[in-house]
């Protein structure tokens, strides 16, 4: 059973996501938070697997309460907002969130998202990915993270991960077994001590490997 921790300031959007959540089987709402400083007391509490994160809250907003829900616990963040905007995809992401969507998602991709969040992966839509890119591409150059330990293979594996190829796709591009590519994931994940794909994705971006090619 996936545990499910739901942050909003909205009651009627709190309330409709914890029906949504307890429909689906193998889900369950385990809490519910009114504002930033809520979401984090509650995460310690209840140790959900996923927090669904609304953005704009008061008291603490959505991207600080992440920050510190991912630095002291293991609960994945799934971001919500009705705000798309660049600079909440960036900070959101940076700040240790595993997913961003919309709140006008379709119900049944949201339960997905849940889903793919509570498995370890990272959920990067391609709008989310392109707005990322984007916001890359407005910050000043310099890299900030080092791929001094990282391996040549490493890097193009890594690479692919922050063009948006999935596991599949890096071992035909790269004639490489899933299973070498996913060994390949974790010693990345290891050594930039990420939490998941879309921290790679940063890291990526951030020590210079990749270059924002959209806008």
């Amino acid at each position: 059973m996936t545990r499910v921790l739901i942050a909003d300031d909205q009651a009627l959007l709190r309330g409709s996501f914890r029906v949504l959540v307890d429909s689906a089987p193998g889900l369950t709402v385990v809490g519910e938070a009114s504002d930033g400083v809520e979401a984090v007391a509650l995460t310690r509490v209840e140790r959900p697997d996923v927090v669904l994160m609304d953005v704009r809250m008061p008291e603490m907003d959505g991207i600080e309460a992440t920050r510190r829900i991912c630095a002291e616990t293991d609960a994945r963040v799934l971001m919500l907002t009705t705000f798309d905007l660049d600079e909440y995809v960036y900070a959101a992401l940076r700040a240790g969130a595993s997913g961003f969507l919309l709140k006008d998602t379709r119900p049944a991709d949201l339960l997905a998202a849940i889903e793919v969040v509570a498995s370890g992966d990272a959920l990067l839509a391609p709008s989310v990915t392109r707005r990322l890119v984007a916001e890359f591409a407005r910050l000043p150059s310099g890299p900030v993270t080092r791929l001094d330990a990282v391996t040549a293979r490493e890097q193009e594996v890594l690479t692919l991960i922050a063009r948006g190829l999935s596991n599949d796709e890096i071992a035909a591009r790269l004639h490489l077994g899933i299973a070498t590519v996913k060994t390949h994931i974790g010693r990345l994940l290891h050594k930039l001590a990420a939490r998941d794909r879309a921290q790679l994705v940063i890291a990526a971006y951030e020590s210079g490997l990749v270059r924002p090619t959209a806008s």
